[in-house]
């Protein structure tokens, strides 16, 4: 499962590189979040409202976001 990320686009997340990362975790089995790591994320409309969906793979580097792909 990919973690709720909460951006309206993949061009607004890839603005924010540098900046940390607003984000609800949605695992039962730990967190999915990694201040140094690579992990995925999703825009879920049905789940948050409105927009378009979108799926990122994230690379964090000490708590900031490095890279969005």
């Amino acid at each position: 499962m990919t973690m709720l990320i909460h951006y309206t686009s993949k061009k607004e997340l890839k603005e924010q590189v540098g900046k940390p990362l607003a984000y609800t975790e949605t695992s039962m089995f730990g967190n999915e979040y990694q201040p140094t790591g690579t992990f995925c994320g999703a825009r879920r409309p049905h789940i948050e409202g409105g927009g378009r969906e979108f799926f990122a793979t994230i690379t964090m580097k000490d708590g900031v976001i490095a890279h969005i792909e």
